[in-house]
């Protein structure tokens, strides 16, 4: 419970560090002008979409918390058999850092009023998601071919339960990229988009984090940290 207790502090700290940057004191009730006007004006004021996001994200980080904690505890349990992760989670892994990348690349370029640019990060953001996921759906093919199914042990329940949490995730995010890119495609003005692409960058990165801990979770690559936690803690 250390360990979880530190990854909340330190989420607890970003999430803090992040609020504090987004202009909260701020009245856009006192601003002249159309709210499409404003730096990455929106169907929403600036500050409360970014604001959205951040209470989304602190609940999905709740959820997953949760999830990793649970696993934790499963996992001392002498019924607990660890099923071989597949090599393809880590192909799968170089696939969503690309895609958190390209739609880092969309943002800075949105900035840059790069129309064409931020057409391909959210291209290559967005085709990269889909590939992450597709590959997900084949791991899980070539476990139960190999004979370990969701109700064979805990660990492979919680494996498929993870995963599953994440994609859907992952599978949310890509219908707000899909409505971003449409919009792009309409011929919305750049300064109207930048917001969007924005959160949308910020939304992967959030996704990429997550699946990193849980693949040190699933690999065991976390049994090293969670001891010097419990240690430092205790």
């Amino acid at each position: 419970m250390s360990a979880i207790i530190l990854f909340l502090a330190v989420l607890a700290m970003i999430a803090g560090w992040w609020l504090s940057q987004q202009r909260l004191t701020a009245k856009p009730w006192l601003e002249e002008g159309a709210v499409g006007d404003f730096p990455g004006g929106d169907s929403m004021t600036w500050p409360a979409a970014k604001v959205g996001l951040g209470v989304f994200l602190a609940v999905a980080s709740t959820l997953f918390v949760l999830f990793i904690s649970a696993y934790s505890m499963r996992m001392s349990v002498v019924d607990w058999r660890p099923l071989p992760v597949p090599r393809l989670l880590w192909v799968n892994t170089g696939v969503l850092v690309l895609s958190s990348v390209a739609l880092q690349w969309a943002y800075v370029a949105a900035g840059r009023h790069d129309t064409e640019s931020v057409m391909v990060g959210l291209l290559v953001g967005g085709a990269s998601a889909v590939i992450f996921l597709a590959g997900q759906l084949l791991a899980w093919q070539r476990l139960r071919a190999a004979g370990y199914f969701v109700a064979s042990n805990p660990a492979n329940s919680f494996f498929y339960l993870l995963t599953a949490v994440h994609g859907l995730h992952l599978t949310g995010g890509l219908v707000a990229l899909g409505r971003t890119s449409a919009r792009m495609w309409r011929g919305t003005e750049i300064a109207e988009m930048r917001l969007s692409v924005e959160l949308c960058a910020i939304y992967w990165h959030f996704l990429l984090l997550v699946w990193l801990v849980l693949l040190g979770l699933l690999t065991g690559w976390t049994d090293n940290f969670v001891d010097i936690c419990r240690q430092l803690l205790s």
